[in-house]
């Protein structure tokens, strides 16, 4: 039986991830979704919607949705769940776990990797989380779970758009791209968004692309930042297409502006067209995350490896990092190692220097 892909919804309280439950739920997209509900929170998913039953947690809806509340913990309810699929019992084609708002998305994904009986159901895709436009500056100043729920996106989505000024949205847009330029940001209206920003992701797989906010790396080279500002924003066009949801402008005439928010959930990048020498870059990754796991939201790198020919890709969460040799580097390729990393307070000169120190 083939993997079933699972996406991890997570978001401030209030932040809306009900209605676009709901909107997954009730919606025509011809999938058959099950949502687990964790539900030690305010927000459960409103009884007109599910006819609860206390004897029976799983609870079929009228499109071929499964919706069911834990009461125990993940691990035995995703098994229940993919033993009910084998047995035919249950048909379902994906999972879609809610945390609760004040929920650490890292245990729920680290249980696809750690927990074997999990992993050889389940093939993590995306953690998606949902930001509150209005409460957003302040959840993220005083709250550090908001902050984390940030750092481990693979794709963010702001509601409540409507009820702040674009200035405010387009702070609020900067502040997010330096928690994490990894995630493409998008406004959700109403739990209002397209089913393919929501649905296969893919961003846990080992791919050859690292997808970093092309703004954010021009960002980084503050020395060139200006001259290079309207190559970087052709380039952002395309990479983004229509998302790129904030005003082209905004970022240079503001570039200042929008540092006076020093967040712990930061991200930066280390790119070289030295080749690492893979026993010290081994060596280095494992001391650090030794040390900094904890503090490590999530990782990704393709890397350019003294020796090989081909590509080598690694990502990580936490403590849980793995490889993989990508495709090979092609003929007119320049080769370039490039790595982001996104977490708490992570001592960005430690690890610049190490990488540096990692070089052939």
């Amino acid at each position: 039986m083939s993997l079933i892909p699972a996406t991890i919804l997570t978001g401030f309280l209030g932040s809306g991830k009900t209605t676009l439950l709901k909107r997954i739920l009730t919606e025509a997209h011809g999938q058959k979704i099950a949502v687990i509900e964790n539900e030690f929170g305010e927000e459960n998913i409103d009884s007109d919607i599910l006819v609860s039953d206390t004897q029976e947690q799983i609870i079929q809806m009228s499109n071929g949705c499964v919706c069911c509340t834990i009461r125990e913990d993940l691990r035995t309810t995703l098994q229940d769940l993919a033993e009910k699929k084998r047995k035919g019992e249950l048909d379902f084609d994906r999972v879609v776990i809610e945390t609760t708002g004040l929920a650490d998305p890292g245990p729920v994904a680290q249980t696809f990797f750690m927990d074997d009986e999990v992993a050889e159901s389940y093939l993590l895709d995306a953690i998606l989380t949902l930001v509150d436009a209005k409460h957003a500056p302040e959840q993220l100043n005083e709250r550090q779970e908001a902050r984390r729920q940030v750092g481990f996106a693979d794709q963010i989505f702001i509601s409540k758009s409507d009820l702040v000024s674009t200035d405010a949205l387009d702070a609020l847009s900067h502040r997010l791209q330096h928690m994490n330029p990894r995630a493409p940001r998008h406004i959700a209206h109403f739990g209002q968004m397209d089913i393919k920003n929501v649905l296969d992701l893919h961003g846990f797989n080992l791919n050859a692309t690292l997808d970093i906010d092309p703004d954010f790396l021009k960002a980084g080279d503050h020395d060139h930042a200006h001259h290079d500002h309207d190559h970087a924003h052709a380039h952002a066009d395309h990479v983004h297409g229509p998302d790129c949801d904030h005003p082209s402008h905004a970022h240079d005439a503001q570039h200042g502006h929008h540092h006076h928010v020093d967040d712990d959930v930061k991200s930066f990048v280390f790119k070289s067209e030295r080749p690492f020498d893979p026993g010290k870059l081994e060596d280095f990754l494992g001391a650090i995350v030794n040390i900094y796991g904890p503090r490590m939201l999530r990782y990704k790198g393709v890397l350019y490896m003294q020796g090989s020919e081909r590509k080598v890709i690694f990502q990580g969460v936490h403590q849980l990092m793995g490889s993989d040799l990508g495709p090979k580097w092609g003929a007119n390729e320049v080769k370039c190692s490039k790595l982001v990393f996104i977490g708490i307070d992570l001592p960005k000169d430690i690890l610049l220097q190490g990488m540096e120190q990692s070089l052939v």
